[in-house]
């Protein structure tokens, strides 16, 4: 029974029928049952099932290549008293590199009996790389004791086997003696013996130079494109490109290398568990030589050799990868919703913002979508979304491909802060480190315009993640010079006065993927809560959605931003969006009632209730002003709003000056403790405005923050002085 000391080193076949009956420490065989969120279920006999979660793992749940009825290795950790089962990651994943199987049957006597192996190699082809001589492989099994034989041993390596064969080789012939390491013979001999075989060859060489260059010219592979290996299943070939991770598994190390074609991963395996090729990494460009075979239905090339290519044969490679991956990322031409000026004027840049986000997907890096938490930004965050995940899917297998590679991640306001963006930069580097993942694309949609947001955008770039800006109100040209894409019309030349953030967005939406255009068609008029032009007002009633349907929408997606704001809510934001009840191209009839009981009819009715009710208290306790024939109307939103419910501060105000503006000197403000907002009949400049306040009442701490919304922040010890000196700024610019 010296096995039981050895117990790490050999598989067990479990045949009770109770958890209690497990042992934990011990490694079980196992078959998969299933998949969730938080890891894997494996049946260890019928009736008896653990879970694997995903922190034991030593790669991300995602890419574990297990299906269910896979047949895997587990170690039990824990038998909890419930009877749940606690497992835990076993890098060997094959019987052959256990060092014996024994039998765990607590009901009858065949327990500890010894079992036969039944592997049939369903795994990797373990190829040995080029370079690793017989003798060194020899020698590392050595090092680990696996060519020892003990009394738990019940399997032999097949490179032992080779060993064995190459002894018995040995005794027959002495003419095989000098080309592999034998018992007996130490590392000295065999280098020597290997020295004299390698001058002989230089020999042959001298005399032969013409044959030998012609026998290694014949050798060398054709290169071919990745996307072509499907046709040459069982072919030895040669692929150049970048490698874009590099994983170790139980088995082989595996490389997911990419060319200007497509992505493939190739296995390279030196022996279970031990890294192959460590010189190269994700980023570089190397030449890989292997056969190519499919395991499990995947592509897969069975390294036999593998190089880092020098600077100036890998600067050639990335140009060519380069220039293919823009070439089939570049959309052919913009595809405008419908006829507007400010998306005319932007047109170059809404190709590069396209392109962009094309690229990321082609690439597999994740593209984060930062938003504003208000109707407008969720219909231009919604509608990239409807573009990208068809593209994605396309892209990947997996899935959940498009939850790992696209995420939306509302802000409470139009400023990419420091706050989002560390936020940002901490999942990324978590995500990089802990899961190989790439750095993201980072598509800041009616944010990041202004100098507000600068310290959060250079932060992004410190870490080199691309930032795309897409901003419908007049952005700064500093915002230029730190993203790598701006698109704005205001920069442009072009007046966006009546461009909103949804309509802006919709429009790059159709441009990214054009096969989902006639979807975003309604998208651009339920962004804007008065003034719509007229070509989205018509495009929308072509697809089906009236004006009462398209305020429906509006006010739906409304309240459901205010809710959770920081949660992208994307299931239900879908439903809302594209999926409530008028079938695209289905005209509402004139005098038709509104479905009330649709999705957005329900949500919308909650809005209006809400909204109303709030409406109705601020109207009664709004203090009005004439300054220098300027009508002001103040609110003192701290005593007579509900702060922390809906609606906020900002959508109040707007409905407010909406209802109660008479003529074109009207001025609406809604104070809180610390900030207020500033909704006015003229065009201000809130910048302006904050430095005349900052001016008059200095130590009032008074700075614009949110110049797309108007907002001012200040010491609340100052607010009365600060008030009254904002007014007086705003009236100057009348």
């Amino acid at each position: 029974m010296d096995w039981i000391t050895h117990e790490e080193d050999v598989w067990f076949d479990f045949r009770g029928d109770s958890p209690q009956q497990l042992t934990p420490g011990r490694y079980y065989k196992g078959t998969v049952d299933g998949f969730a969120e938080f890891g894997v279920f494996v049946d260890l006999s019928p009736g008896v099932t653990g879970l694997l979660h995903r922190s034991e793992l030593d790669r991300r749940l995602e890419s574990l290549d297990w299906e269910p009825g896979d047949t895997v290795f587990v170690q039990v950790k824990n038998i909890r008293d419930n009877g749940n089962i606690d497992l835990g990651w076993s890098i060997r994943q094959s019987e052959r590199e256990f060092r014996g199987a024994r039998v765990h049957d607590p009901n009858s006597d065949a327990d500890g009996e010894k079992i036969t192996s039944t592997d049939d190699d369903d795994g990797p082809v373990k190829t040995k790389p080029k370079g690793m001589s017989s003798s060194s492989s020899s020698s590392s099994r050595s090092q680990n004791g696996e060519d020892e034989a003990t009394e738990g041993d019940e399997t032999v390596s097949a490179s032992a086997s080779a060993s064995a064969s190459a002894e018995d080789d040995e005794s027959a012939s002495d003419s095989d003696s000098s080309t592999a390491e034998t018992p007996g013979r130490s590392a000295e001999q065999v280098s020597e013996s290997e020295s004299d075989s390698d001058s002989d060859a230089d020999a042959e060489s001298d005399s032969e130079p013409e044959s030998d260059a012609a026998s290694d010219s014949e050798e060398v592979p054709e290169r071919v494109g990745i996307d072509s290996l499907s046709d040459r299943v069982g072919d030895t070939v040669t692929v150049e490109g970048i490698i874009e991770s590099a994983r170790q598994t139980g088995g082989p190390t595996i490389f997911e290398l990419r060319d200007e074609t497509g992505t493939v991963d190739c296995a390279a395996f030196v022996e279970a568990g031990v890294r192959a090729y460590p010189e190269a990494g994700e980023g570089d460009v190397v030449r890989l030589t292997g056969e190519v075979e499919r395991r499990r239905g995947e592509l897969q090339v069975e390294t036999e050799d593998l190089t880092v290519l020098s600077s100036e044969e890998a600067d050639e490679v990335e140009q060519r990868l380069d220039d293919a991956l823009s070439a089939k990322a570049r959309p052919d031409g913009v595809t405008p919703l419908a006829a507007h000026d400010p998306v005319d004027a932007v047109s170059e840049q809404l190709l590069d913002a396209a392109e962009a986000v094309r690229r990321a997907v082609l690439q597999s890096r994740p593209i984060v979508v930062r938003h504003a938490a208000t109707a407008d930004g969720y219909v231009a965050g919604a509608a990239v979304e409807r573009a990208v995940l068809p593209l994605i899917e396309d892209e990947h297998a997996r899935d959940d491909a498009q939850y790992h590679y696209f995420v939306r991640r509302p802000l409470d306001e139009s400023v990419y802060g420091m706050d989002a963006a560390t936020n940002d930069v901490t999942r990324m580097l978590q995500d990089r480190d802990r899961h190989d993942e790439k750095l993201p694309l980072v598509l800041l949609v009616g944010t990041g315009g202004t100098t507000e947001s600068l310290d959060g955008l250079g932060l992004l770039g410190v870490y080199d993640a691309e930032r795309v800006v897409v901003e419908a109100a007049d952005a700064d040209e500093e915002v230029a010079e730190e993203a790598e894409v701006l698109v704005n019309p205001g920069l442009a030349g072009a007046d966006a006065h009546d461009l909103s953030t949804g309509a802006l967005g919709a429009n790059l939406a159709a441009t990214v993927n054009d096969e989902v255009a006639d979807e975003l068609a309604h998208l651009p008029a339920a962004s804007y809560w008065e003034d719509a032009p007229e070509s989205y007002v018509e495009l929308a009633e072509n697809a089906g959605y009236d004006a009462e349907r398209v305020r429906e929408l509006r006010e739906a997606v409304a309240l459901e931003a205010y809710y959770q704001s920081y949660e992208d809510k994307r299931e239900l934001v879908t439903d809302l969006l594209f999926e409530d009840g008028v079938a695209p191209g289905a005209q509402r009839s004139e005098g038709d009632a509104v479905d009330s009981d649709g999705l957005a009819g329900h949500i919308a009715e909650q809005f209006r209730i809400k909204l109303d009710d709030e409406v109705e208290t601020a109207q009664a306790n709004l203090e009005t002003r004439d300054v220098e024939g300027v009508t002001v109307a103040v609110l003192d939103a701290d005593s007579y709003t509900h702060r922390y419910d809906f609606p906020p501060t900002s959508l109040l105000v707007d409905e407010l000056h909406r209802r109660n503006r008479e003529g074109d000197r009207y001025v609406t403000v809604a104070a809180s403790m610390d900030e207020l907002f500033v909704r006015s009949t003229a065009d201000i400049d809130v910048r302006t405005a904050a430095e005349a306040a900052r001016d008059a009442v200095p130590e009032g701490g008074v700075t614009a923050v949110g110049v797309r919304e108007n907002r001012i922040e200040f010491l609340s010890g100052a607010r009365d002085d600060v008030i009254d000196a904002v007014i007086d700024a705003v009236v100057d610019q009348f």
